[in-house]
């Protein structure tokens, strides 16, 4: 039994079309400017690349089989396209989730339409200065005042920082109860008293916009609450598991097209009267990266079966996302060193390639903090 079905083949080729044409053309342009065009979003909508899950009646089609996401994310991966697979996972896996799941029926015919058209880019805003992602220790508030609510505080490292339409904001409204204080609010772009800060210039990732966020005083309508007043800390453990996994399936597809580029280089290239393929030691680096690989996906493949049942777990999706993420960081590392100095040079993709993936164990929950999930569920078992 195959993971994909012909439908999913089918949509891979739209995929590569679309990249062909919208894509691959821009891709240094975008590392350059340090952030993608806007109009590709447009186009991506238009192709069913982004926002599938979203429902006819607000401009999507419905689609909520994940495994055309994971499509999208291997051949977005295979052209070297990193930075618009972590904006495309942004915008599908970690804010669209908490939209289709708390939004009220006249709030999600307020915001769906246009992210379904592409018009509106959207972020999530969670991280603070000194806090991370410890979600009991953000110190974002949110008070109510009349017909709005009055948001105050820092954000940090946020994807889409500097062009988001709509962010979806985590801030106390109960600082006593810690994590379980926390609301969810929906802040439009222009809010007053919202604030970006300058793009964050990073390792990796440069075709991706990343800055702070402030908010001073900035008024939302009271409609703009999304889902309950105390309610953000449970829509973070229901949503946080999907999130986690898109990330390990885009590690995985970024180590599984790192190899493929060094296949090629090994076995065009010689040194010493031999391909540098026919060596033994690199063989042995392709053989151990492709077992990994093969390994992983395995995985993989049984987490987004469970996403589709719904049963997915925290530790299921913890697991994926620590070692998958960590596997890639270490093969795009050893397969580097297959190509040489010419490795380390910009006009070959396993150079972007080395320096986008050292974030993949940080963002959306560090290694560290993955392993704490899975070590709790383990000892909560000999209690």
């Amino acid at each position: 039994m195959t993971f994909y079905e012909k439908d999913h083949d089918d949509y891979r080729e739209v995929v590569r079309q679309f990249i062909a044409a919208s894509v691959t053309p821009h891709v240094e342009s975008w590392e350059e400017a340090g952030q993608i065009d806007r109009r590709i979003w447009v186009a991506a909508t238009e192709q069913g690349i982004t926002g599938l899950q979203i429902e006819e009646r607000h401009g999507g089609i419905g689609m909520h089989d994940w495994r055309y996401r994971m499509v999208v994310a291997e051949e977005l991966a295979s052209a070297g396209a990193t930075a618009l697979s972590a904006a495309f996972t942004v915008h599908d896996d970690f804010v669209l989730p908490y939209l289709l799941d708390l939004a009220d029926d006249d709030q999600q015919q307020r915001w769906l339409p246009p992210l379904a058209a592409g018009r509106t880019v959207a972020a999530l805003a969670i991280t603070e200065p000194g806090a991370g992602s410890d979600l009991a220790a953000l110190r974002t508030t949110a008070r109510r005042d009349g017909t709005d609510w009055v948001l105050d505080g820092q954000k940090t490292f946020i994807s889409h920082g500097t062009q988001a339409d709509l962010l979806v904001v985590a801030a106390s409204t109960d600082p006593s109860a810690g994590a379980r204080g926390l609301s969810l609010f929906v802040v439009e772009g222009g809010a007053p008293g919202l604030e970006r800060g300058r793009p964050l210039h990073k390792l990796g990732l440069r075709g991706q916009d990343t800055a702070e966020v402030y908010l001073t005083g900035c008024r939302v309508p009271v409609t703009n609450l999304l889902g309950e007043v105390g309610g953000g800390f449970g829509a973070f453990v229901r949503h946080a598991p999907r999130g986690r996994l898109a990330i390990a399936v885009s590690a995985h597809a970024a180590a599984r097209a790192a190899l493929r580029w060094t296949e090629d280089q090994v076995f065009g290239r010689s040194v010493f009267g031999s391909r540098v393929g026919d060596l033994q030691n690199t063989r042995f680096v392709l053989a151990e990266v492709e077992t990994e690989l093969d390994i992983a996906r395995a995985y993989l493949e049984r987490c987004a079966t469970r996403l589709a049942e719904g049963t997915l777990t925290a530790v299921d999706a913890a697991k994926a996302k620590w070692w998958t993420t960590e596997l890639q960081v270490r093969s795009t590392s050893r397969l580097l060193q297959l190509f040489g100095g010419y490795g380390c040079m910009e006009e070959y993709p396993i150079a972007r390639a080395y320096r986008d993936c050292r974030v993949q164990t940080i963002f959306g929950g560090t290694t560290e903090v993955m392993k704490e999930i899975i070590g709790r569920d383990i000892a909560a078992r000999r209690r």
